[in-house]
Order: C-alpha cells, then sequence, then structure tokens
C-alpha cells in the first residue's frame, strides 16, 4: 500500500496528466484501504480474510462540459487512459454552468481512529460474543455475523490548490439473528456498531442488549386481525427512525428533487416543516461517532450543520453542483452521520402515553411517492394498548405520508442510542394507518 504522500503523488501525476489531455480543470480523488473480516455463520466461524482495494476518480472540466472517469488501476498507464477517457467524456456532455470543482478554502490532512488492527482482540472479541449471545439468550440463533477492522487514507487534490488528506481506521461488528421455540420463529433481525477499542463487552455497545431482549419478546407474534384495523400512533425504535429520516432528506432535500421542483420543500427554506419537537442534524464531529466524516466528497472541510431545527426547515441536502444550480447553499457535510435531538420524555413515558399504537422496529416497503406516501410491512414490531406493548404482531401493514409524519411527532424519547454513525432517539408520531 501507498503512503499518504504517495497517493498525494499520485493524485498529482493524474491531475498533470488531464491537463496534458486537454482539461481546463481538473479534480483527482485516490483512496486505498485494508479490511479484515471474520465472518460467523450458524454459530461457527466460517471465514477470515483480508482484502486491499484502491480507487482513483478524476473529474475533468472543459468550455462548461464535464466528465467523471474512475479506476481501480493506479499504474501510469490506466492513469493516463483514465485522464484521456475523462476529457472524451466531458467533450460528450452538454454545457452546464453549474458545473465546477472546489474552491481553495484551508488545506488540511485528516488522522481519525484506530491505526493497526489487533487481531487477536478481535477474534477473542467476537468469540466472546457468541459465548454470551449463547448463554444469556438460549432461544436467539445467530445466523450472520461479522467483525472487522477497516482503515482507508484518502487524498484530494485539484488544480485550484486543494489539497486533503484523511486517514481513518475503526472496527464494526453487525449480526443478524431470530428466536424460536419449537416451531415458532421470529422475523429476521439484526443490530451493529462501529468502535475503537475492546474496553467493553462487544454485546454491551450500542443498543444491542434490547435488540436481543426485544427479538425473544417478539415470539408468539399474530396478526393484527381484519376487525383491528386503525388509524393511530407509531412508536419508532431508533433504527427505524434512522430508516426514515434517510428517507426524507433524499426525498425533500437531495440535490434531485430541489433541482427539478418536485420537492414539496423546495420553497420551504426558513419554515416550518416538522414538529417544533424535531431538531435533524448531520453530526460527523460529534464526540459519539467513530471516524466522521472530515472532508466532504466535493472538496471542502466537513461540519456540523442541522436540517431541521425545532421544526424549521434550516438546509437541503445540496451539493456544490445543487447549490449553483438553484442559487442555494450547499450542504455542509454528507448525510453519513445523523443525529436527533432528545427529548425530556423517558422511553417508558411514551408507551404509557399510547391508549392504541404501534412500536415498529424495522420497516420493510416500497419507494416513496414524490409526495411522500408510503407503505410496507411493519417487521419486528408491537401492539400498544392502554400504555403497554400489548404482543407481539406479524403480517402488519402500516402506511402514512412522510411528510405529515414528521409534522405529526408527538414526543421524542430522553434517551438515545449512538451507533458509531447514528445518535438516535425513540420517536412517537400520529397518523398512521395500521391493518
Amino acid at each position: 500500500m501507498k503512503t499518504l504522500q504517495g497517493l498525494k503523488n499520485t493524485a498529482a501525476d493524474a491531475l498533470a496528466m488531464c491537463l496534458e489531455a486537454g482539461a481546463e480543470k481538473a479534480s483527482c480523488s485516490v483512496s486505498q484501504g485494508l479490511l479484515r473480516e471474520l465472518n460467523v455463520e450458524d454459530g461457527k466461524v466460517n471465514l477470515m480474510r483480508s482484502n486491499f482495494n484502491s480507487s482513483l476518480r478524476l473529474i475533468v472540466l472543459r468550455d462548461g462540459r464535464k466528465g467523471t472517469v474512475s479506476v481501480n488501476d493506479l499504474s501510469p498507464e490506466s492513469i493516463r487512459r483514465a485522464a484521456k477517457d475523462c476529457v472524451e467524456a466531458a467533450d460528450a456532455a452538454k454545457p452546464d454552468d453549474a458545473n465546477c470543482i472546489a474552491s481553495l478554502t484551508e488545506n488540511a490532512d485528516f488522522s481519525e481512529g484506530i491505526a493497526e488492527c489487533d487481531e487477536t482482540a478481535l477474534y477473542d472479541a467476537t468469540m466472546e460474543y457468541l459465548d454470551t449471545v449463547k448463554s444469556d439468550y438460549p432461544l436467539v440463533t445467530i445466523e450472520n455475523l461479522i467483525s472487522s477492522y477497516s482503515r482507508s487514507e484518502s487524498v484530494l487534490l485539484n488544480t485550484n490548490g486543494v489539497d486533503y488528506s484523511e486517514r481513518q481506521g475503526s472496527y464494526s461488528i453487525s449480526a443478524g439473528f431470530s428466536s424460536s421455540d419449537g416451531d415458532d420463529t421470529t422475523s429476521l433481525t439484526g443490530c451493529g456498531v462501529d468502535f475503537l477499542g475492546f474496553d467493553k463487552k462487544l454485546i454491551e455497545l450500542g443498543d444491542q442488549r434490547r435488540v436481543f431482549d426485544r427479538c425473544v419478546k417478539e415470539l408468539g407474534a399474530s396478526p393484527l386481525g381484519a376487525d383491528g384495523k386503525f388509524t393511530g400512533k407509531m412508536l419508532m425504535s431508533p433504527e427505524c427512525a434512522a430508516d426514515l429520516v434517510g428517507s426524507a432528506i433524499g426525498l425533500f432535500l437531495s440535490d434531485g428533487v430541489i433541482i427539478d421542483g418536485t420537492s414539496p420543500w423546495r420553497s420551504k427554506l426558513g419554515q416550518k416543516v416538522a414538529s417544533d419537537k424535531l431538531t435533524l442534524s448531520c453530526i460527523p464531529h460529534d464526540s459519539r461517532i467513530v471516524c466522521g466524516e472530515r472532508v466532504h466528497s466535493d472538496g471542502y472541510i466537513s461540519e456540523d450543520f442541522d436540517y431541521i431545527k425545532d421544526g424549521v426547515l434550516k438546509s437541503f441536502d445540496l451539493s456544490e453542483y445543487g447549490a449553483r444550480k438553484t442559487g442555494g447553499e450547499r450542504a455542509k457535510a454528507s448525510s453519513s452521520c445523523i443525529g436527533i435531538a432528545p427529548g425530556e420524555t423517558p422511553l417508558e413515558d411514551l408507551i404509557k402515553g399510547v391508549d392504541r399504537g404501534i412500536y415498529i422496529c424495522r420497516f420493510s416497503g416500497g419507494e416513496p411517492s414524490v409526495a411522500g406516501d408510503i407503505s410496507g410491512v411493519a417487521k419486528n414490531s408491537f401492539l400498544i394498548e392502554n400504555g403497554r406493548i400489548a404482543r407481539p404482531l406479524c403480517e402488519t401493514m402500516v402506511s402514512f405520508n412522510i411528510a405529515e409524519m414528521v409534522m405529526n411527532i408527538l414526543d421524542i424519547s430522553k434517551e438515545t442510542v449512538c451507533d458509531g454513525s447514528s445518535v438516535l432517539p425513540w420517536v412517537l408520531s400520529d397518523g398512521v394507518t395500521v391493518s
């Protein structure tokens, strides 16, 4: 593997080749990575492997046209071909005044996380994890588990003088499992977390204990029943909230829907779009985030910012191209590290306040409509009646509108869950159809 300076030299050479091929401006990002991975299936280790990868991405501008090319071969011959292909791609594109590369602000080098993998500690902690699940949750079967260490090094240079490097290294574990008791088997569920060391048992990180407990309680699930259809409250687990928040960002705030005008929030910057209980932020620099983004792919240093603050829309999720195209402001980071501010109500009290509703922990549905209408199956979920979790549900459908759902948020839990890439509470909303 190359040193960071070696990666910078490769990027500088690539820029020179782009200019030689006829580019007016060019940007080059080069990255390499190492993955050490331990795979478990049906409770047994079946694979240990190390993967190395590298990639180079070029962007060139020529006469207002933009070309992009990515390759995995970092040899000079491959890069020279890529530079030529990139210029040809630009020549074949339509001119667009919004095409650009990052301007020079402040160059920097970043280093986050763990530089080297402790393979023995990773293996031992994984075996301990499996033993703990077997002893503490005898009805649970881990169907697949991946524990790993990943390290990445990347640089981004362009002909405007931008020069960034970023080095990150961290561990992660993710498990997929179900519970069974005789012929009774639950739906597959899972949990995972990113982490930096082994000072705690892996199962104690994040919200994994709660998910394993919940998986056992899902045994004995039954349908709601045709006569039980209702419109009421939906309590979302942090992982379910993460999925729906991601859908909302893509559906209402991203480049495509803001540029083409299909987002119902396009003209609502500075206006109320959600309950005043909702503050949704991008938090790459939060101390609880493991190896958060330091350099945005557009070529700028990432910053924390709010999408929604106390229900008011503060920012779209625009790239620099999207910002130039619409006259808006580019997002200060990508949406990979999301946080929802907690409320003041304990989770137990949120449940006590629900006369009839559903506690949904995983949602399986199709793509939402342009307006945000969505329907699908409530997985790993429970019926709430008279302020308590009554029973587990199966074959239960939910439907709602995402824009209305965030406006109808009734309360947010005091507790939050951090999995290393997000910090999220439980969210209680109203107006959901359950059938």
